[in-house]
């Protein structure tokens, strides 16, 4: 072996070692100061843990879903149903989180763990007092909600349950994602992808056990579910608390900051308003998308929600990484460097173009044999594919879009992307489609092309005002 080979050889080694041990050090996590040092080895420090807690979050869903299937189609219906109306809960847990974010990031970036520390105390009120509200309602009236959403008289009788305590036990999803914001805006990512990965086995354990009476616990049927996601994301909240007050964190909290501060408390609605708002503009976006496709019958439903959901699982990642833009973007203007904050952003958008644009070009090329995993009819198949090619040519648009706008929430600028959502999703994409489906093309493809249009719309515009860097004079 010649000197130059054994150099060669030698410095592969090293740069796989280093690799190595950066990719231990992010799921290990550590006290790292993000205003300084690489800007490489930040994204990764963070991006790796993000991407898994996102994984994560995903799984319970997908895990309930696995097992309920077994109870019959008006159980089903009674999960798809209840998870439909909890969406609303979902667009509040997500906005606040999106806030908690970006103020702990602001305050980490002031080097003010203090301020931090009582951002969360906060949040934990705010969350506490939503949950009550929200979840004695709906446990009183959730056989009034599951009729006004139209489930059958049979549905009603047998699995009322499932609904009324899935809204009994909504503070746990509240608490799971506003501590998780916490976590992920101190640069503790590690730890928010801990809490998940608890949460989760503990549900995918007591799911089968609660649901079909396995081993001494009785057979529970979809009530069963809803007490194992219900208990799975519960300790994991206490795991949350567990790392809060143990000290060993970036945000240290103690019982003075749990005293009520209402200012605070209504600095933190005010600053969600946007990131609650964004979410429910999108929300209401895809479900109208959905109603225009049902009107051509089960079969473009079917393909509309395969491609869909292979989309959702591609996209996961490139969430997770754009979720470092609102982190890193937070903390470096708190630390008075914006323009360091936006060179961070711009790095991660071009990560995640390269990422979505590679596996479009996939999808575009070859969707069908990725599609025939999911089905063997060529109806299904044809729509899926012509979903999955027209969604794909704006992957690449996506991905970027998808980082400015959390560059916007990490700076506590929410209130921009859901302006931003408005007009690309209500006043373009929306009208859009129905012209396009019900008056030009008359089938659905009209609504993958709207859906094309009205995300790169979304990045056009997002790119547009995040030059003019209003965004890094945002007070928070």
């Amino acid at each position: 072996m010649t000197a130059s080979l054994r150099q060669w050889v030698k410095t592969c080694r090293s740069e796989l070692t280093a690799s190595y041990e950066l990719i231990c050090e992010s799921l290990r996590g550590s006290d790292q100061d993000y205003t300084q040092g690489p800007m490489n080895r930040a994204i990764v420090l963070l991006a790796i843990p993000m991407v898994l807690e996102m994984t994560m979050e995903s799984t319970f869903a997908i895990v309930d879903i696995f097992f309920v299937s077994k109870l019959g189609a008006d159980a089903i219906a009674i999960l798809g149903i209840t998870e439909a109306v909890i969406t609303l809960l979902y667009a509040v847990a997500i906005g606040l989180s999106m806030a908690v974010t970006a103020l702990v990031a602001r305050r980490i970036g002031e080097h003010n763990p203090e301020g931090a520390a009582i951002v969360a105390g906060q949040s934990l009120w705010v969350g506490v007092l939503l949950s009550l509200i929200i979840g004695v309602g709906g446990a009183i009236y959730a056989e009034d909600i599951l009729r006004l959403m139209g489930a059958s008289s049979n549905a009603i009788a047998d699995h009322t349950g499932y609904t009324a305590i899935m809204f009994g036990g909504c503070g746990s999803i509240l608490l799971l994602f506003l501590l998780n914001g916490v976590f992920r805006g101190a640069g503790d990512a590690s730890i928010a992808m801990r809490v998940l990965w608890f949460a989760n086995g503990i549900n995918i354990v007591l799911d089968p056990c609660l649901i079909f009476g396995l081993g001494p616990f009785p057979e529970l049927g979809l009530a069963g579910a809803a007490i194992a996601t219900t208990i799975g994301r519960s300790c994991g909240v206490l795991l949350q608390f567990y790392y809060l007050f143990s000290g060993n964190t970036r945000v240290r909290m103690s019982l003075s900051h749990l005293i009520p501060r209402f200012d605070e408390m209504l600095h933190l609605v005010h600053v969600s308003i946007g990131g609650i708002a964004q979410f429910f503009i999108a929300t209401s976006s895809w479900v109208l998308l959905m109603k225009i496709v049902a009107s051509y019958g089960s079969v473009a439903i079917a393909g509309y929600t395969i491609a869909i959901r292979i989309l959702d699982f591609i996209i996961l990642p490139a969430w997770g990484l754009s979720n470092t833009a609102a982190t890193l973007g937070g903390q470096n203007l708190g630390a008075a460097q914006p323009e360091r904050a936006e060179q961070f952003v711009w790095r991660v958008a071009s990560y995640n173009f390269v990422f979505l644009m590679s596996v479009g070009i996939v999808l575009i090329v070859i969707p069908g044999p990725i599609i025939s995993f999911f089905t063997q009819q060529p109806d299904i198949i044809a729509h899926a594919v012509s979903c999955l090619r027209w969604l794909s040519f704006g992957l690449g648009l996506f991905a970027i879009g998808l980082v400015l706008n959390q560059a916007f929430n990490g700076a506590g600028d929410t209130m921009t992307p859901q302006k931003i959502n408005f007009i690309a999703f209500w006043l373009v994409q929306l009208p859009l489609a129905y012209w396009l489906a019900l008056r030009v093309v008359h089938g659905p493809d009209g609504v993958f092309m709207a859906i094309f249009a009205g995300e790169s719309l979304m990045t056009l515009v997002a790119f547009a005002i995040f030059r003019r860097g209003r965004w890094k004079l945002v007070q928070v």
